[in-house]
């Protein structure tokens, strides 16, 4: 007996070594993100996200539009039904470490005939109840790696969901200056119509006084009709962004937005940006790239271990008609009978650690891609928005010079010094550059909210809906 009891304790102890070990931990990548560089080519400083990056805007208007969006915008509400998927399975996988507890119940009714039974037959019924436990004690922490692995996907999940936030932050803005763009492009076209009818009907007055030839007429009714041309395009894709803008809002096409600003938002001084290595925190989407890289690294350590032997125990009670019947052996009988170990498998375990360390590998390449990306990102919106604004000033410089080029034509043409030629050619030369200049202006904001994106919305805030905000598989 005393041997028995013994061979029992040697037994239980073996098994907690077993168990405390959990020798399959992924392994430590300090250098996982690569070679980044030091700073930044053209400009650095230290990273300022005191506030929403639209709000240095300065405009109301499109606060209000991107408030609406990060509420109630479509894309949005899909990346938060995915948080709650990964949630759920992060709970559905974390289960698997406490035992569960199953109800069992079943009737049993028999009738038997017989002619010597009084009234030819009698019955009998059976009904029992019980309950079933089962639990796997995680020897090799695969229960636990798998678990890791969940959460972790979870935390790249809800990055997944930021990403997209600043991604619909920006698409709004966009549309919302193009709108802007637009507006202004018609104004002018408006103006320049105004202008060039007045010019007509001076080259008409001066046609019926002799002074000048048909061919002038014609010309300047060409311009007239150009313009006038250019002005539906305008409308038209105005009234595209409007659509576009009001389905970002998860609005009807059609719907009123009430837009109201005509002027194009003024791009002030360069924000900070810190160091191309912030990007590691600031953006989501290399957040969400370094998490799931974790993620595929608990997940060779769960493959790993699941090619050694599982410990099961399996309880239960059971309460019939006429008696309680525990079917609960002792638990050192259990572990005997539920310990199992792969032998053989045709290399079908083996293979799943090969696959989840290439997975670990093609993850690997993607978080480091992902970081690359990112610092490139920021050094394309920084040279585009430092070239972009040199183009403007020399395109100011040759409006200018184009104007004064303008009047110096008039004059001559209305002395008689020259024919229209000159002065048709810098009048419509004054015009393209009048409406190259809006789109160079819209460019510019465009740059800038593509900075802004680049560096992670300069904004990280939470994004969970009232819904979604469940603590479930989340990290404590």
């Amino acid at each position: 007996m005393k041997n028995c009891y013994r061979y029992r304790l040697f037994l239980l102890l073996g098994v907690w070594m077993l168990f405390s070990c959990s020798p399959y931990t992924p392994l430590v990548m300090p250098d996982a993100a690569g070679q980044i560089p030091d700073a930044y080519a053209l400009y650095g400083g230290e990273p300022d996200q005191s506030s929403p990056w639209w709000h240095s805007v300065g405009s109301p208007e499109l606060s209000r539009l991107i408030d609406t969006a990060l509420s109630d915008s479509f894309t949005l509400k899909e990346a938060w039904a995915r948080l709650q998927q990964a949630r759920s399975l992060a709970v559905q996988v974390g289960a698997a470490r406490y035992p569960d507890l199953v109800a069992t119940g079943s009737v049993e009714y028999t009738r038997r005939r017989s002619e010597t039974l009084p009234g030819g037959s009698e019955g009998d019924g059976d009904y029992a109840m019980g309950l079933v436990s089962n639990y796997e004690l995680d020897l090799w922490g695969r229960i636990r790696s798998q678990e890791e692995a969940a959460l972790l996907t979870v935390d790249a999940t809800k990055a997944d969901l930021q990403t997209a936030s600043i991604t619909v932050a920006a698409e709004v803005a966009e549309r919302w200056v193009g709108i802007i763009s637009q507006r202004l492009q018609k104004q002018l076209l408006e103006k320049q119509l105004a202008n060039n009818l007045t010019f007509l009907d001076l080259i008409e007055l001066r046609f019926r006084k002799a002074m000048v030839s048909a061919l002038d007429v014609y010309q300047q009714k060409q311009v007239v009709e150009s313009v006038r041309a250019r002005i539906p395009l305008v409308e038209a894709e105005t009234q595209l962004l409007m659509h576009e803008l009001a389905v970002l809002l998860g609005r009807a096409p059609r719907a009123d937005l009430s837009l109201t600003q005509t002027e194009m938002p003024v791009v002030g001084r360069l924000p900070s940006l810190g160091l191309p290595a912030d990007l590691l925190a600031n953006r989501p989407d290399v957040r969400a790239a370094g998490m799931r890289l974790k993620a595929s690294e608990w997940q060779v350590a769960a493959a790993r271990a699941n090619r050694l032997p599982a410990l099961r125990f399996t309880a239960g009670g059971q309460y019939g008609r006429s008696d309680l019947n525990l079917l609960f052996d002792t638990w050192l009988l259990s572990l005997a009978a539920n310990l199992t170990a792969p032998i053989f498998d045709g290399g079908r375990r083996a293979a799943e650690v090969d696959r989840t360390r290439a997975q670990a590998d093609e993850s690997l390449w993607f978080y480091r891609q992902a970081v690359l990306t990112g610092v490139k990102e920021v050094e394309d919106a920084l040279e585009s928005e430092t070239r972009q604004r040199e183009h403007i000033r020399g395109l100011e410089s040759v409006m200018a010079a184009a104007r004064k080029g303008l009047e110096e034509a008039i004059q001559r043409y209305r002395r008689g010094l020259s024919d229209y030629l000159p002065v048709l050619t810098q009048l419509i030369a004054v015009q393209d550059l009048e409406r190259d200049l809006i789109r160079q202006q819209e460019t510019l904001v465009r740059y800038r909210i593509g900075l802004h994106r680049a560096l992670g919305g300069g904004w990280i805030g939470n994004t969970d809906p009232p819904e979604a905000s469940t603590e479930n598989g989340q990290r404590g």
